[in-house]
């Protein structure tokens, strides 16, 4: 029997991250790496000549021509952080790894810290993942579809629209082959035209071929369901729209039928 293949996808262990991060040396050096992977550039003036102040961790990095002085960790999460670094590391993965969430007392238990520690660890780490997927848009070839969470309570509307549940899009950029890339679950207004479009123009990037089952909500959802580009708020821009059929047309020239990408 085959396995799923994202299911099964391969990852990094415990003990592969133990041997890349698991000296305070690898952590900076992994910091140096992603903060300045031409060399250091001095973040006033640009300049690569420096001198080091200091050792270890903690050492500052100081320029020879405005003498500005920064460290690995400054304007991050971990600025003036007095833990160590394998500490941080082993909480940002952690964190990232557990398919459904850690509390802080699980971390307090895992990193060996006080509750404190922990909880601030998880609030920083959390806040900045949230900010990332907030500002990452999709692009390319997408796929959505409308879901809402919620119901369990009695009473009121049944379906869809009931106060009991809460309306939100799931959708997920693919790659060439059709492999998830970036996936957002977003809440919404509602599935109606201003609650769509507002998602629109905020997670999805211009040009985007968005794919959908279809949701007979309403009908402007209808028309943003199959093609959602953000550019067509812009003025003279075009809208492509492929629906589940394979018919297409374009709602900026009213012509029956246009062109769109090739899918592989």
């Amino acid at each position: 029997m085959s396995s799923h293949r994202i299911q099964f996808q391969h990852g990094m262990s415990i003990t592969e991250f133990l041997n890349h991060f698991g000296t305070e040396a690898q952590c900076a050096e992994a910091i140096k790496a992603a903060r300045w992977p031409d060399g250091f550039r001095c973040p006033r003036c640009g300049a690569a000549d420096h001198y080091v102040v200091g050792h270890g961790a903690r050492k500052l990095f100081q320029c020879n021509g405005c003498r500005h002085q920064t460290s690995l960790t400054a304007g991050s999460l971990m600025e003036h952080t007095k833990l160590p670094l394998t500490t941080w590391f082993l909480a940002i993965y952690l964190i990232s790894q557990a398919k459904t969430g850690l509390s802080s007392l699980a971390l307090m238990r895992q990193l060996g810290v006080s509750y404190p520690t922990a909880w601030l660890l998880h609030h920083k780490i959390n806040g900045a993942m949230a900010q990332q997927d907030s500002t990452q848009q999709l692009s390319g070839f997408v796929q959505l579809d409308d879901a809402y969470l919620g119901g369990a309570r009695t009473g009121g509307k049944v379906g869809r629209g009931s106060e009991n549940k809460v309306p939100f899009v799931a959708a997920v950029s693919l790659d060439d082959r059709g492999q998830p890339v970036h996936l957002k679950l977003s809440m919404v207004s509602g599935f109606t035209w201003a609650g769509i479009s507002h998602w629109a123009q905020t997670h999805l990037a211009p040009q985007t071929l968005v794919f959908s089952d279809g949701c007979h909500a309403s009908p402007p959802w209808r028309m943003l369901d199959v093609f959602i580009c953000p550019e067509w708020w812009a003025p003279s821009s075009r809208v492509t729209c492929l629906n589940s059929s394979g018919s297409t047309r374009c709602w900026a020239t009213s012509k029956p039928r246009c062109p769109v990408p090739s899918i592989p």
